[in-house]
């Protein structure tokens, strides 16, 4: 049973009847000085602070989700582009390497044809060299024979017309 129910609570020399009564007059003061309006205004200014603190938190959150967002879509567009660069690079390299092959083959084949056209100029030139110092010893040879002939024969008629008609064609 509560001690205030009791009567001996309710005697004046009672000091828990003064305690009560210093209660009660205390939260009648700090009702009349407007202390519970203040704490509700202090807690609804605490709770207006948090709401504002978490509406801004949310908004914070979104605008990070939204750079996020943006920043995945660039890195992606980054690596599409990166690719087709990539791409770019190995068909330019293929054309490149096959141009290059191109080339090589033009110029080998240059260097050939001019190989082959300096062997046929000096199988010419072996060609008349070889028909100069044959005509050049024919030429020898005759002039011994027909010296040898003329020394054996001081005047033979035959001989003497052969060599005015050759004088005649080689002129």
């Amino acid at each position: 049973m509560p001690a205030f129910l009791t009567g001996h609570f309710w005697d004046i020399s009672n000091p828990e009847f003064w305690v009560a009564i210093g209660l009660l007059v205390f939260f009648a003061i700090v009702i009349m000085a407007g202390v519970p309006k203040l704490v509700a205004a202090g807690l609804d200014a605490k709770a207006s602070k948090i709401q504002s603190d978490l509406d801004e938190a949310a908004r914070l959150r979104a605008e990070a989700e939204a750079m996020l967002a943006q920043i995945r879509k660039e890195k992606a567009e980054a690596e599409a582009q990166a690719a087709e660069l990539l791409a770019t690079a190995e068909a330019e390299a293929k054309r490149l390497e096959a141009e290059a092959k191109v080339r090589i083959e033009e110029s080998t084949a240059r260097r050939e044809a001019l190989a082959e056209r300096r062997i046929a100029q000096a199988e010419a030139e072996a060609t008349r060299e070889v028909k100069s110092a044959a005509a050049d010893l024919a030429a020898k040879a005759a002039q011994d024979i027909l010296a040898a002939r003329i020394a054996g024969a001081k005047s033979d008629p035959a001989l003497d017309a052969a060599i005015g008609q050759l004088a005649g064609k080689l002129n």
